[in-house]
């Protein structure tokens, strides 16, 4: 009896622990969200008349994603998106780790801001990248500021950290040049 208890509470443990063991799934090509006109995405509140019945997208499966998410880091470098927004913190751009969004924080509204660019600066990329990057980079803006699961979003770089990484040695003191005398002896 004591067996089959023991058994039975072994049992109603796996099952209790086999659903809270999510993981990402490691799909290296997520289909990009399909928007029928970028145009046609809201990038602000201010409506003429009332507002549209229509709902801004605001999925996008490249969040939970970190393949995506860490390739959208690698554009963000490629395309000199630091250049600008300084890795996120703002300079000539706009920061982009804080929660205020000039033109939304939503993932179709950053991807329309990517595609079609805004007034005083920021390019449009409509021409130099395909959508699924553009998406991709959506996703890497949105894990700045905390917008996206931090199951997925990459981490930030060695340079950004507050403290060495923990494989890190520590700097040594340049060496002299020139020969040391032998052990036991004085510098002459």
């Amino acid at each position: 009896m004591l067996r089959l208890s023991a058994l039975f509470i072994l049992l109603l443990a796996a099952v209790a622990l086999l659903p809270s063991c999510k993981r990402e799934e490691r799909t290296f090509r997520v289909e990009p969200p399909y928007i029928s006109g970028v145009d046609k995405i809201p990038v602000t509140t201010f409506y003429a008349g009332s507002a549209p019945t229509t709902k801004p997208l605001t999925s996008n499966e490249y969040e939970e994603n970190a393949y995506a998410l860490t390739e959208g880091k690698r554009l963000f470098t490629a395309m000199n998106c630091s250049g600008c927004h300084f890795n996120g913190g703002g300079g000539i751009g706009p920061p982009l780790m804080d929660d205020k969004w000039i033109y939304g924080s939503e993932p179709g509204q950053v991807f329309a801001t990517i595609l079609q660019g805004r007034p005083n600066g920021m390019p449009s990329y409509a021409n130099k990248l395909p959508d699924y990057q553009a998406w991709q980079i959506s996703a890497y803006v949105r894990s700045m500021s905390g917008l996206v699961s931090s199951a997925a979003a990459p981490s930030r770089s060695d340079h950004m950290t507050s403290r060495p990484p923990e494989n890190s040695t520590k700097p040594e003191s340049p060496k002299q040049g020139g020969h040391s005398p032998p052990s036991g002896q004085a510098p002459q």
